[in-house]
């Protein structure tokens, strides 16, 4: 697109589907690698990916040549696809609807991809939810307990 200038940061947390602890550490950084290519496939650029078995952070570079929502429908039906076809998993692997996206400046990206990098760290600390809600306090998104990712089943 020409005479097109953007500089968009935004990073994506979603949850696998009632928050099952279905992603292993065996597999998962095979499935940060798929992420990638999906997210470069799709003409953006990946800062930085980390997942905890229920969960997963994504940090891009957004291009504006595709809705948000049309590249998180995409990495989530594929890696599902993926996921089934590797035989990771022997429950049914979904991720859960919805999702979170939260939009960074420049100077905060090292900041970010620390905070991703060290998700296990954090996790020791704070669930999940306890985090999320965190993230939507702290960007200001009114939100609905009720339509908050699902508990464990």
């Amino acid at each position: 697109m020409a005479n097109t200038y953007t500089q968009l940061h935004v990073q994506l947390v979603f949850a696998v589907k009632h928050r099952a602890a279905l992603i292993h550490s065996s597999w998962k950084d095979e499935l940060h690698k798929y992420i990638t290519g999906i997210i470069q496939n799709n003409g953006h650029k990946l800062l930085q990916v980390n997942s905890m078995p229920d969960h997963i952070h994504i940090l891009i570079g957004l291009r504006p040549v595709q809705a948000l929502s049309a590249l998180v429908q995409n990495v989530k039906t594929e890696t599902s696809k993926w996921i089934k076809e590797k035989k990771f998993c022997l429950a049914a692997f979904a991720w859960q609807e919805g999702f979170g996206a939260f939009s960074y400046s420049k100077k905060e990206l090292p900041d970010v991809i620390r905070y991703i990098q060290n998700q296990e760290t954090h996790h020791k600390k704070e669930t999940f939810l306890e985090e999320y809600r965190q993230f939507l306090t702290e960007f200001e998104i009114p939100y609905e307990e009720q339509y908050i990712f699902t508990d464990p089943v």
